[in-house]
């Protein structure tokens, strides 16, 4: 099984980038779908982008045009290029892996990460 690590979150000023990293580790990165979640405090854990098993990228319609996401399949990570952050982009980033196709359900989502932290101030 999959195993994830997140790294890059920070604090920054709206209008600011971040680019989150996610290493994965384990066995069969390319057998799973790929995905950022993001948890405001004291909100449900919500969907951001995902990357499927068929190489197809999908975004909350909050976040398109401002987020990317892109897959190092050499180096078995992921990663979100964040710009244009605003402050309801604040939360914690998670990295999710699911055995299915397509993934944008937490239901869906076999392997979590540890999150890391967002912070966008106004």
């Amino acid at each position: 099984q999959v195993q994830l690590a997140e790294s890059g979150g920070d604090s920054v000023q709206a209008g600011g980038s971040l680019r989150l990293s996610c290493a994965a580790s384990g066995t069969a990165f390319g057998h799973y779908c790929l995905a950022w979640f993001r948890q405001r405090s004291g909100g449900e854990r919500e969907w951001v982008s995902s990357f499927t098993r068929d190489d197809r990228t999908f975004y909350v319609d909050s976040v398109k045009g401002r987020f990317t996401i892109s897959k190092d399949t050499d180096n078995h990570t992921i990663s979100l290029q964040m710009n244009s952050l605003k402050p309801e982009d604040t939360g914690m980033y998670y990295c999710a892996a699911a055995e299915n196709f397509y993934c944008a359900l937490a239901d869906q989502i076999s392997v979590w990460g540890q999150g890391t932290q967002v912070i966008v101030s106004s």
